[in-house]
């Protein structure tokens, strides 16, 4: 049975919810403006109130003027509070969700590349991309109105109190049964759909991102309409979910607006005896029956509140379970934090009894192995499908832990933070991501200060610097994935990266796997002169190289070091 090491509680919906919230020292201010915008709506509409019913009694002008000023002063005050709340509240959120997605990131790297395998593509894009989107939603529609709303209803009942406390009954009493009905309707008509919406939303990507990733074997095998049908109704079902949502989200602004006019009038019945007895005025009448009006324009975001956590939680769900709470034993579990510092290679790398298991696996790929790899040095690691030379290079680069002693330097892994162990040892691996973009950004973000001589340069070193030319320089694209390269270019231009990145330590993994066998000594040849001679390689293969490129050869056989030359 595989072992697992716990997560922390940061990997779970809760945490997921916790970690979207932007810190207090931030966000306060935005709930302060959100409640001085919505209690100067309020107070705009009572001090107006109050003022056309005073004058229409012809009172001396001296009594309506701080009135007057009440007005321009709230309808002013509401827009600049509300542009404040916008503007605190977005940046606040962004600059958090930055950082969530930036942890999510951080959370899938320990996984890559085979601890994600039992995740669909769509999924993970999903959580990445809209649902960690969804997350800013959290401090802007759920916890900043209700916040508000609360405060600014709990303010406006106080007030109507002091005007004529039976009406504050009412008030309160048509809140709270809004509040109740609302929300009952809300999750009663739209919680299902609200819930289905980020899953459908993941399945369609999953369509999608399939069906184009695999449209030539789709159109070859006769499949490619099945898979657009696949596409189509996953589309359906998502738009029906979101049309759902919308009606439960129309049917409980009805509810409120129904609810508003029943304050209101409950408000007139209920002053009807003080209007007779003469202890309400008409301006305080005025007062009492418009203030539920904008209380409850106020309100009608607490049922929106409503329906927004219901997504939130829904997204923050899916990303808890886009990843594993737990890793497994074979996953690297950093316990140190990056340094940044590149560690000191010293006399190179040692691996002393090395077991490595990728998860799952029933048994281990390498078994107590014996391997150094010494500063300069050029290893040919040769071996049949299944030997376990991947998992040697996904070893040397922390993707696998090690059970045994690894050592780079004098210094063990194990104190080491991941990411720092790959500031050493880089790796080229069989299929070489490069992004829809022109060459210059698939070789800068290596070295982002690098000038476009020295792009140049590092390209001619790799053999592609006539191809440069001729396909326009720099400003040339390579397609989604590479489409726009052959197998052999994507290489070169792979290790044209990681010579700008300066690794001491470089592991090739299999760079001939997609070049016919005419070009691969050609291939080899140009990758193992390319790379300086302080650095060392590590070169994996299942065929041979031309004579005088490598140092030493070892050769595995089921896992086990078998021979060395």
């Amino acid at each position: 049975m595989t072992q697992v090491t716990p997560r922390s509680d940061r990997h779970t919906a809760a945490g997921v919810l916790r970690g979207a919230m932007p810190p207090a020292r931030r966000f306060w201010w935005s709930l302060a403006a959100g409640f001085a915008s919505e209690a100067s709506a309020v107070a705009l509409l009572a001090v107006s109130a109050w003022l056309i019913v005073r004058a229409s009694e012809q009172p001396p002008v001296l009594y309506l003027s701080a009135a007057v000023v009440g007005v321009r002063f709230f309808a002013l005050s509401r827009a600049s509070f509300r542009y404040l709340e916008r503007l605190t509240g977005h940046d606040a959120a962004l600059r958090q969700l930055a950082t969530t997605r930036a942890s999510l990131v951080r959370r899938l790297i320990p996984l890559a590349p085979a601890g994600l395998a039992r995740s669909g593509r769509g999924s993970v894009l999903g959580a990445l991309v809209d649902d960690v989107d969804e997350l800013q939603n959290l401090p802007l529609r759920v916890v900043q109105p209700l916040v508000s709303s609360a405060a600014v209803a709990a303010a406006a009942v106080v007030l109507v109190a002091f005007v004529w406390w039976p009406a504050a009954l009412t008030l309160l009493a048509c809140l709270i049964v809004a509040g109740s009905v609302a929300a009952l309707w809300g999750w009663a008509s739209g919680a299902r759909s609200e819930r289905s919406i980020a899953p459908l939303r993941a399945r369609l990507a999953d369509a999608v991102t399939d069906h184009l990733s695999s449209l030539d074997v789709l159109m070859a095998f006769g499949a490619e309409e099945r898979s657009r049908d696949r596409i189509i109704d996953a589309d359906r079902a998502l738009g029906r979910a979101v049309v759902r949502r919308a009606a439960a989200q129309a049917g409980t602004t009805a509810i409120v607006s129904l609810m508003a006019g029943a304050a209101s009038i409950a408000a007139v019945l209920v002053a009807v005896p003080g209007i007779a007895s003469g202890s309400l005025t008409g301006p305080s009448l005025a007062v009492a029956v418009l203030i539920p009006m904008a209380v409850f324009e106020v309100f009608t975001a607490v049922p929106m509140a409503a329906s927004a956590w219901r997504q939130v939680r829904a997204s923050a769900e899916r990303i808890a379970d886009s990843v594993p709470t737990e890793l497994p034993r074979e996953m690297v579990n950093d316990h140190v934090m990056p340094t940044s510092d590149v560690p000191e290679v010293g006399d190179g790398v040692h691996l002393r009894g090395a077991t490595v298991s990728w998860p799952g696996a029933s048994e281990p790929s390498l078994r107590s192995i014996d391997l150094d790899v010494r500063p300069g040095e050029r290893l040919l690691v040769v071996g049949s499908s299944g030997a376990g030379k991947s998992t040697l290079a996904h070893t040397l680069v922390r993707f696998l832990e090690t059970e045994g002693s690894y050592d780079i330097g004098s210094k063990p892994v194990a104190d080491l933070a991941s990411d720092d162990v790959r500031l050493a040892v880089g790796l080229c691996e069989q299929r070489p991501m490069l992004f829809d973009e022109d060459i210059r950004q698939n070789l800068i973000f290596a070295r982002p200060r690098a000038t476009d001589k020295e792009l140049i340069a590092t390209m001619e070193r790799v053999g592609l610097g006539t191809w440069l030319s001729e396909r326009g320089g720099l400003d040339a694209r390579v397609g989604e994935r590479g489409s726009l390269v052959s197998g052999g270019q994507a290489q070169r231009i792979a290790l044209a990266r990681a010579l700008l990145r300066g690794f001491p330590i470089l592991v090739l993994d299999e760079p001939t796997a997609g070049v016919d066998a005419d070009a691969s000594d050609a291939l080899l040849t140009d990758l193992l002169t390319a790379v300086g001679d302080d650095q060392a390689v590590v070169l994996i293969s299942h065929v041979g190289v031309p004579s005088g490129l490598v140092d030493r050869v070892v050769r595995l056989e089921q896992g086990r070091l078998v021979s060395a030359g």
